[in-house]
């Protein structure tokens, strides 16, 4: 494994939820809107452990909504740094589903985001 190999596992991210009604839709299922707020939040940090510097996000491609998050899951989120540019880096995230009385687990949502490195004065910077 090389050095820049062993940075990106170092970055891998993961948060684990519990789907409450008070995050639901009128279908008891997890709002969309929210999945991809702690989808941005969890390939952020990826982002940041990779880089060390501050990173925003600058988009977010192809959000792929599988199958609904019902509640009274938990869900885990899981970002690993997937490109890397001079500038940008590419997170990819994933949710998957856990029943929380059985072992049965899905994979629910899959989408990329897109972070830029940038410096106090809010200039691109080189991300590594």
């Amino acid at each position: 494994m090389t050095d820049l190999d062993v940075r990106i596992a170092q970055a891998e991210t993961r948060l684990f939820k519990a789907v409450f009604p008070n995050t639901t839709n009128h279908y008891d299922t997890l709002f969309g809107g929210t999945a991809m707020q702690l989808m941005d939040e969890v390939a952020f940090i990826a982002a940041t452990r990779f880089s060390r510097k501050r990173m925003v996000t600058v988009s977010s491609d192809r959000i792929n909504f599988r199958i609904p998050i019902p509640a009274g899951t938990i869900v885990e989120l899981i970002g690993r740094v997937s490109r890397l540019g001079t500038k940008s880096v590419d997170v990819t995230v994933d949710i998957h589903i856990e029943e929380m009385y059985s072992d049965v687990r899905q994979h629910a949502v899959s989408g990329t985001f897109t972070f830029v490195a940038i410096d106090e004065h809010k200039v691109p910077v080189s991300v590594l």
